[in-house]
């Protein structure tokens, strides 16, 4: 279960905790976007660096390799910080991480939305529960070819499959994130009940 730390644990957890920010705010679509030549994807679509607005530039390759990037340093940070500090601290720096990549410091605080970052958080922490959400998110775009109602399903199922595969500490981070990214993703909410949330491979702009 879940602790918070001892008070000689603090510095260790405030290291811990800045690292993973900065590793999360590293802006891998935005850097992916220019290096592909489609211009800064805080200009199009829905503004986010994350790989679905990437994809709607029309650059594939740009927006796999923002995928798989904002989904590795999710996993880094949770497989790092419990390498050196165990559960407890991979709690904080996943979190840390998922704020860093929603809101990066080199950016002006306006990054993705988590979906993948969390996705990579996952995985690191408890890859069976990662392998069901990503068959859940599968389905899901398969059958709505909508990204955003895709992840929030994935999202709100987490916490679920953690219980499921009794893994509490885990169940409450997928809760937490689960939170932030239903928030983060607040008007991706509204066009999906007004039927106007665009679908994979609709190209939206600004």
């Amino acid at each position: 279960m879940f602790a918070l730390p001892h008070p000689d644990q603090w510095t260790t957890v405030a290291i811990a905790v800045v690292l993973a920010y900065l590793l999360g705010s590293i802006p891998f679509g935005y850097l992916f976007s220019l290096a592909s030549g489609a211009g800064d994807v805080r200009k199009i679509g829905s503004g986010s660096t994350g790989a679905t607005n990437v994809l709607r530039t029309g650059k594939i390759w740009a927006a796999v390799a923002t995928l798989i990037c904002d989904a590795a340093k999710g996993a880094i940070a949770v497989l790092a910080a419990r390498q050196f500090g165990g559960g407890d601290l991979a709690f904080f720096a996943a979190l840390a991480a998922l704020i860093g990549h929603l809101y990066p410091v080199w950016l002006r605080f306006r990054g993705g939305k988590g979906v993948a970052t969390a996705g990579g958080i996952l995985v690191a922490a408890f890859w069976p529960v990662g392998l069901a959400l990503l068959a859940t998110w599968i389905a899901m775009l398969a059958i709505f070819r909508i990204s955003s109602l895709s992840a929030l399903t994935a999202c709100v199922a987490a916490p679920v499959y953690m219980v499921l595969f009794h893994q509490p500490l885990y169940a409450t981070l997928a809760l937490i994130m689960a939170a932030i990214i239903i928030l983060a993703h607040g008007k991706n909410i509204a066009r999906i009940l007004d039927g106007t949330e665009p679908r994979v491979g609709q190209k939206k702009t600004a």
